[in-house]
C-alpha cells in the first residue's frame, strides 16, 4: 500500500550549477502536479513532469528546483534588459495616465516590481547551452523519486495496518450483532405470540389473512440478516484491496460507503438498544477508518 502523503529533499551539483529540489505530497481525489522550476532551461519542465506522472498516480504534489551558479548565489549572472526596461517604464507611464483620466489614484510601483516584469531581467543563461545542465538536472531525478516513492511506501505500510486493526473491529462488531440478531429473534417470537393471544382473546373478528400478512412485513422490516451478510462481505473485499500491490485507494473509498450505508440500515432495523448500541459504535469505526482511507493512492 502507497500512501498519498510523502516528502523529498536532495541536493546535487553539475554543469558548473548547483540545485535543491523539494518534493512533497498530500492527498487528493486525482493527480495535480504543480511545478517551480527555472524557465532558462528549455525542456526542463515537460520531462519532469513525465516522470511524475509515472511515479504517482493520485495527490497533490508539488515540486520545486533552485538552481544555482558554482562560484555565486541565486543572483549570479543577472542580466538587465535596457530595451525590455524602457518598454515597461513606458507602458506603466500609460497605465498611470489612463488611471488619472478615470479619476483612480494608482500605487507607485517600486523598483522591485518593476524588475519581476517579464523580460526586464533574467539570469543571462540564454547565451548558453543548456543542454549538459539539463541532463545533468534529470539525471538525478530517479533518485529524488526513489527517496519520494520509499517515504510514501513507509508510510502507507503503517498506514495498511491502521486499516487492518480496524477491518479486525468491524469484523468483530459484525460477529457480535449476529449473535444479538439471533437473541432477538427469539425475544421476539415469544413477545408476538403473547401480542396474537391478547387480540384473539378480545375479539373473534380477525382476518387470518391480513394477520399473517401484517406478521410477515413486520418480520422482513426487521431482519438484519442481508445487512450483516454484506457487512461480512465487504470485509472480506477490504482485506482483499489491502493486500493488492496496485493503487487500491478509489476502491477502498467506495467500499467505506457501502459500509456506511449497512450500518445505518442496521441501526434502523435494530429494535433493540444492544443492536443499536453495535450498529452506532460499527458507524465509529467505518467513519474512523474512511478519514484514514482519504490517504490511500
Amino acid at each position: 500500500m502507497i500512501s498519498m502523503t510523502g516528502f523529498a529533499a536532495r541536493r546535487g551539483p553539475g554543469a558548473g550549477h548547483a540545485w535543491v529540489w523539494d518534493l512533497r505530497a498530500v492527498n487528493g481525489k486525482g493527480l495535480d502536479l504543480r511545478l517551480r522550476l527555472p524557465d532558462w532551461i528549455d525542456g526542463l519542465e515537460l520531462a519532469i513532469r513525465a516522470e511524475l506522472q509515472k511515479a504517482v498516480t493520485r495527490g497533490n504534489v508539488s515540486l520545486s528546483l533552485r538552481v544555482t551558479q558554482d562560484g555565486g548565489g541565486e543572483e549570479a549572472g543577472f542580466r538587465l534588459h535596457p530595451v525590455q526596461l524602457a518598454a515597461a517604464l513606458a507602458a506603466l507611464a500609460r497605465v498611470e495616465e489612463a488611471g488619472m483620466a478615470a479619476g483612480l489614484t494608482l500605487r507607485q510601483p517600486t523598483a522591485a516590481d518593476v524588475l519581476t516584469l517579464r523580460g526586464v531581467l533574467d539570469q543571462g543563461q540564454q547565451d548558453q547551452d543548456m543542454t549538459p545542465l539539463r541532463q545533468a538536472i534529470l539525471a538525478d531525478l530517479p533518485g529524488l523519486l526513489a527517496d519520494f516513492a520509499a517515504m510514501r511506501a513507509s508510510e502507507g505500510a503503517a498506514l495498511a495496518g491502521v486499516l487492518r486493526a480496524q477491518l479486525d473491529q468491524i469484523a468483530a462488531l459484525t460477529a457480535e450483532a449476529q449473535r444479538e440478531a439471533a437473541a432477538r429473534a427469539a425475544a421476539q417470537a415469544d413477545s408476538l405470540r403473547e401480542g396474537l393471544a391478547r387480540i384473539l382473546a378480545a375479539t373473534d373478528a380477525v382476518d387470518a389473512t391480513r394477520l399473517a400478512q401484517e406478521l410477515a412485513l413486520l418480520a422482513v422490516k426487521t431482519d438484519v440478516t442481508e445487512e450483516l451478510d454484506r457487512l461480512a462481505a465487504h470485509v472480506a473485499a477490504a482485506r482483499a484491496h489491502l493486500a493488492d500491490s496496485a493503487p487500491v485507494g478509489r476502491k477502498l473509498d467506495f467500499l467505506m460507503q457501502e459500509f456506511m450505508r449497512e450500518a445505518n440500515t442496521l441501526c434502523s432495523k435494530a429494535q433493540s438498544l444492544a443492536l443499536t448500541r453495535i450498529g452506532l459504535d460499527l458507524k465509529t469505526v467505518i467513519d474512523q477508518m474512511r478519514e484514514q482511507v482519504q490517504n490511500v493512492e
